[in-house]
């Protein structure tokens, strides 16, 4: 721990406090997780719309209010900040964030673009800042111990399948309410664009910037980055070598970008594929991941786990979900904001695991087979 950083938080009783940038709903849910811990003073929140700092201020009394995070991080009273931005600006704002000293927790995908992560990381280590992205299954603790029980002892075997999906999450279907229709005059539409290129204000690109790609990677960085995430902490590997995918707008032609319907499988270098389907239609809803190893296959998703060993007969073993792994992953952040130890959720692994849904996404895009390094983190010419 730095001089700078011991004195701001030991001078302060031990206290955490709380910048919020991006008071959106999910940028509100986190801060409300946070608050649940006593040693938490939210000091500060900012976002480009004045009516949602109003509301972040209602929960978090005496509170300032910003509208440019650069002034929120210059303030002596924040010694930590949630970034729940839309992703196109996590990246600038995680890298300014380090660079004043500030711990981070950035919501997941912790990049818009592939070759963002290695910056961010380098940024992070250079000025010792502990970065939880918000991917919540690292601290669940049924996937603690089922890493535990059937992958740390070997147990599922020879792992040669991840099967991965998510169907009909509703965030990517949000519509822009009446409120919206015309730009608020207290909506600022230049900074909420910020490094994207100029478009007239649309309220569907403001309100469900998940269904644009100049925004963000649509189903396959916001959902499948939980999923791969969590099999790369079960299995202990985050490097794949090749990927492929296909999908389209298929039924929602509303303007969006990013597709409706997606699949991606890629390839990994000890002998295993992880593979990723989702689609928005209403008739499909549901969400799991399925590893399967040559002595048993394990379901997992944020409510239980299920191991079935093989045999047509065996008798699977059910665990309950236990805790609340929001609260779980907040607090593992406020514990390493103190011992300055790295979180679970780490910006290394949450690099690796946005990085493996992009290659994805740029499959989708490229409609190509692509070629990886993970080492030299480079896409190979095939």
């Amino acid at each position: 721990m730095s001089a700078a950083s011991y004195s701001r938080v030991a001078g302060a009783a031990n206290r955490v406090r709380l910048g919020l940038i991006g008071c959106g709903g999910r940028g509100l849910s986190v801060m409300r997780s946070l608050q649940k811990n006593t040693a938490v003073d939210v000091t500060a929140v900012c976002d480009v719309y004045s009516s949602r700092i109003d509301r972040a201020q209602e929960q978090a009394p005496g509170s300032k209010g910003f509208s440019d995070h650069r002034e929120l991080l210059d303030q002596q009273n924040v010694d930590a900040v949630i970034v729940a931005t839309p992703d196109h600006w996590h990246a600038d704002i995680v890298i300014d964030a380090a660079r004043a000293g500030k711990d981070i927790y950035v919501e997941k995908p912790l990049t818009l673009h592939i070759e963002e992560g290695p910056k961010i990381v380098k940024e992070v280590r250079l000025h010792e800042r502990v970065c939880q992205v918000g991917m919540q299954q690292r601290s669940a603790r049924h996937y603690q111990r089922a890493k535990e029980e059937y992958f740390d002892s070997g147990r599922i075997g020879k792992v040669t399948l991840a099967r991965t999906w998510w169907h009909g999450n509703s965030a990517h279907l949000r519509l822009a309410p009446d409120t919206l229709k015309t730009q608020p005059s207290n909506l600022d539409w230049a900074r909420y664009l910020g490094p994207v290129k100029w478009r007239e204000y649309d309220p569907q690109q403001y309100f469900n910037f998940r269904a644009y790609l100049d925004f963000g990677g649509g189903q396959i960085t916001d959902l499948f980055t939980h999923w791969i995430d969590a099999v790369h902490m079960l299995l202990d590997e985050d490097d794949p070598i090749s990927a492929v995918a296909a999908g389209g707008v298929y039924h929602y032609k509303d303007g969006r970008t990013a597709p409706d319907t997606i699949s991606t499988l890629l390839e990994y270098r000890s002998e295993w594929t992880a593979t990723f389907d989702a689609t928005l239609a209403p008739g499909k809803s549901g969400a799991g991941i399925e590893i399967i190893g040559t002595d048993g296959r394990l379901f997992i998703d944020r409510r239980k786990y299920e191991f079935h060993p093989p045999g047509r007969d065996a008798k699977p073993t059910v665990v309950e979900a236990e805790g609340n792994m929001n609260v779980d992953h907040v607090n593992n952040f406020l514990d390493c904001v103190r011992t300055r130890k790295r979180p679970n959720g780490d910006v290394w692994v949450g690099h690796r695991s946005a990085q493996a849904s992009h290659l994805g996404n740029i499959a989708y895009l490229q409609k190509r087979r692509l070629k990886f390094d993970p080492d030299r983190e480079e896409i190979l010419p095939l």
